[in-house]
């Protein structure tokens, strides 16, 4: 569901690694929050996170395990006397629906790894998640946010994309090597990802297939080049990083699911962006 595309290029996802360095202008004031992934095993986090914009610098280690098509990693913040308990038990008497969080917390944050990406964090309880694998429990360690003092900004991005039911808002035209911020402005639990196209045609032809529910026939027009801008997350989320991908043209999808089991594709959340130098 999340990472449908990625079955097509495990591989291409690792080439992805961002680096928000160089020209991102604030950036090198914020905190940064080291994760490491060890396969679907474990996740370890180092620094001090403290409110205000951070980033979080996402490695992975050992092998990814049989079936999986890529590392990931989550950032669920929880409501003031919610545990984490309550959060997963919501989720699972769901059968799995991530808008089940909404009375214990939010998913704010989701990444890949490696990656990089930034967000703004307020002060509370926090729990991140090692989602390799997305098979049963996923390992997680908890850390909690203090309030600072003089909390960091985040760099202003060249593009905003926004999740909207069902949509997205934005340019769709993106620049290669400039920060894209991704924003959940809807209700509901979205992702934001891009999944590179063969041509402009090509791109036309996947969406009214996504549209039609046909995915493994939409599959046959990617090129095996897929971005998260943001994995699944919470209304109100909010992450960017810096954009690498080649020109040329991308899907931009949101396989989340509704009540009746349809994909949000087959309801329009699919559309066609061009990535230029």
């Amino acid at each position: 569901m999340s990472r449908r595309f990625t079955a097509l290029a495990a591989s291409a996802s690792a080439t992805a690694a961002l680096a928000l360095a160089g020209g991102a202008g604030a950036a090198g004031s914020m905190p940064v929050i080291h994760v490491a992934l060890k396969s679907d095993k474990s996740i370890t986090l180092s620094g001090t996170p403290t409110s205000g914009a951070v980033t979080f610098t996402a490695t992975f280690s050992g092998k990814l395990p049989k079936g999986s098509t890529g590392a990931a990693f989550g950032i669920i913040r929880l409501d003031p006397g919610a545990t984490l308990q309550q959060a997963g038990g919501a989720v699972q008497s769901h059968h799995g629906d991530l808008n089940a969080l909404d009375p214990y917390g939010a998913i704010v944050a989701d990444g890949d790894a490696p990656g990089t990406i930034q967000t703004v964090l307020t002060p509370g309880n926090y729990v991140a998640l090692n989602f390799t694998g997305q098979q049963g429990i996923p390992p997680f360690t908890a850390f909690t946010v203090g309030k600072s003092s003089s909390p960091a900004s985040l760099p202003k991005p060249a593009a905003t994309e926004a999740s909207i039911e069902f949509g997205f808002r934005g340019p769709s035209v993106l620049h290669d090597g400039t920060i894209v911020r991704a924003v959940n402005q809807g209700y509901l639990v979205h992702m934001d990802s891009l999944a590179g196209v063969t041509s402009k045609a090509a791109g036309r032809k996947a969406m009214a297939l996504l549209k039609a529910g046909k995915d493994n026939k939409a599959f046959a027009y990617t090129n095996g080049v897929f971005f998260d801008l943001m994995g699944p997350a919470s209304s109100g989320a909010m992450q960017q990083e810096v954009l690498h991908l080649k020109p040329g043209y991308y899907i931009e999808v949101c396989f989340m699911d509704t009540q009746d089991g349809r994909e949000h594709t087959q309801l329009g959340m699919e559309r066609l962006i061009k990535v230029v130098k």
